[in-house]
């Protein structure tokens, strides 16, 4: 695989994981599960090539470069993802704590 093939996977992955981020704000849940399988099939595809690819120091920057965004892409999304949950989680437990007050006092 050439170079600019590997960069210009690296840039795929770099838009898949801008528009999971993107989704995330919106809190488009549907969309997120299914950008993210994609994101996993897409590095699945590129991990022999890129591995086998030797690149020359602009694109090794190039390449860099796009690690990094996507990295922080990826960490962005993993702090909204846990304060959703933790959201969700405490809607849950408020839910149980209701629940067991309507089954103890006959829902007054």
């Amino acid at each position: 695989m050439s170079s600019s093939q590997v960069i210009s996977n690296y840039e795929s992955l770099s838009i898949l994981t801008q528009q999971m981020r993107e989704a995330v704000m919106r809190e488009d849940w549907d969309q997120l599960i299914g950008l993210e399988q994609q994101c996993s099939r897409h590095v699945a595809a590129m991990k022999p090539a890129d591995a086998s690819t030797v690149l020359d120091e602009p694109s090794r920057q190039a390449k860099i470069r796009l690690i990094k965004k996507i990295l922080a892409d990826d960490a962005d999304i993993r702090s909204r993802t846990m304060e959703w949950m933790g959201q969700l989680q405490h809607i849950m437990q408020s839910n149980r704590q209701e629940q067991r007050l309507q089954h103890k006092y006959g829902g007054v």
